[in-house]
């Protein structure tokens, strides 16, 4: 698993190998060996795995079902699978079977995971809509709004950072059914009841209320997105691991960062309340924005009563390059732990393509 693009590092505790304990069977992890990055049928993985095709056709949806592997589903064409990575992906998946047990071995694993997992960023910060003004210019793929307009289903699933912080009695009252997933993914997360489906109307709705409690929007770090999570610097994994260090701007994927209008801030305090990073701060009373802790979401700027705070775009040197899709920045991050190489991803082709053309024999 730690040869996936998001990492499984081990640690000095074993308490990775509690989780896996929890998740996998022994004949559950043994087969999870036999799938890889690239989607295959069931009948490709079944003679990789030297069992019948039927079997393999039990075990992957079996294995799919419970959030340990992914499925793919194509109008008229057999579900493929492929090899899921913990986080984000299986960790996530359990979010409607979470358990205290679960939920404390995460909380002891997630430093060490995002310290030596997170080299390159699975989730990048956009501002919420209402912080945008007419001045700053937007790509699509900056907003949230224009971003979903352009996806065809739509599923909302519970905030599995929420639910977990609640089962220690360290909750918050954001509201839990946030977590918003978009097409193939959709339609994972809808087969394995992890989340309901809804309309754009309603995706909307959501993202608005996201803006009025104080949520940070962390889409996929791709243009195509397949998720938006709406976070919480008192649960989310992510923000909180990211508070923990001095310049959290430093390893967030964002092109914007909040200014002060001086001459206009009345010192009301509404944006420091509102600041998931705590980067604002009030000096001789007015605003004051910690560069190095500003990650550029907006939540300052959309409640501000004079329109004091706004958001400035990046020098173009220090904004992130986006990549086009899952596919090239789960490249891009296994590559930036030293995984997923060229060589790797040749031999994995070659093998699937060798594997695919037996199996249809």
């Amino acid at each position: 698993m730690d040869n996936l693009p998001g990492g499984f590092p081990s640690s000095d505790t074993g308490v990775e190998f509690r989780i896996l304990k929890r998740m996998f069977t022994p004949e559950d992890a043994e087969f999870a060996l036999y799938l890889t990055l690239i989607p295959e049928k069931s009948s490709v993985v079944a003679r990789r795995a030297k069992v019948s095709p039927r079997e393999a056709s039990r075990r992957c949806e079996t294995m799919a079902q419970k959030g340990l592997i992914y499925r793919i589903d194509s109008d008229g064409d057999p579900p493929m699978y492929m090899a899921a990575q913990y986080a984000i992906g299986i960790w996530e998946f359990h979010v409607n079977d979470l358990d205290e047990g679960l939920a404390r071995d995460m909380e002891e694993y997630m430093p060490l995971l995002f310290k030596e997992a997170w080299k390159m960023p699975q989730l990048r910060t956009i501002p919420v809509n209402k912080s945008l003004s007419s001045e700053l210019k937007v790509m699509t793929y900056e907003n949230a709004e224009a971003m979903v307009r352009h996806v065809d289903k739509a599923v909302v699933a519970p905030c599995i950072c929420r639910r977990e912080r609640s089962l220690l009695g360290k909750g918050c009252d954001k509201p839990q059914e946030t977590c918003l997933i978009f097409d193939t993914g959709a339609e994972y997360y809808q087969r394995n009841g992890l989340g309901r489906e809804i309309g754009q109307q309603e995706v909307l709705d959501i993202l608005k209320k996201a803006e009025e409690t104080g949520l940070v929007l962390q889409p996929t770090n791709a243009r195509e997105i397949i998720n938006i999570c709406c976070c919480c610097g008192d649960c989310c994994g992510v923000l909180r691991n990211l508070k923990a260090y001095p310049k959290p701007a430093s390893l967030t994927a964002s092109s914007f960062f909040a200014v002060v209008k001086t001459e206009t801030c009345e010192g009301c305090r509404v944006c420091e309340d509102r600041c998931q990073m705590e980067a604002v701060q009030h000096v001789g009373g007015k605003a004051s924005v910690d560069m190095d802790r500003c990650i550029g979401c907006g939540l300052c700027a959309s409640t501000c009563p004079t329109d004091a705070m706004a958001l400035a775009r990046k020098p173009e040197s220090e904004q992130p390059d986006v990549p086009r899709d899952i596919i090239k920045a789960s490249i891009e991050l296994g590559r930036s732990r030293g995984k997923l190489n060229l060589g790797d991803l040749l031999m994995m082709q070659v093998k699937s393509k060798v594997d695919r053309l037996l199996a249809s024999k």
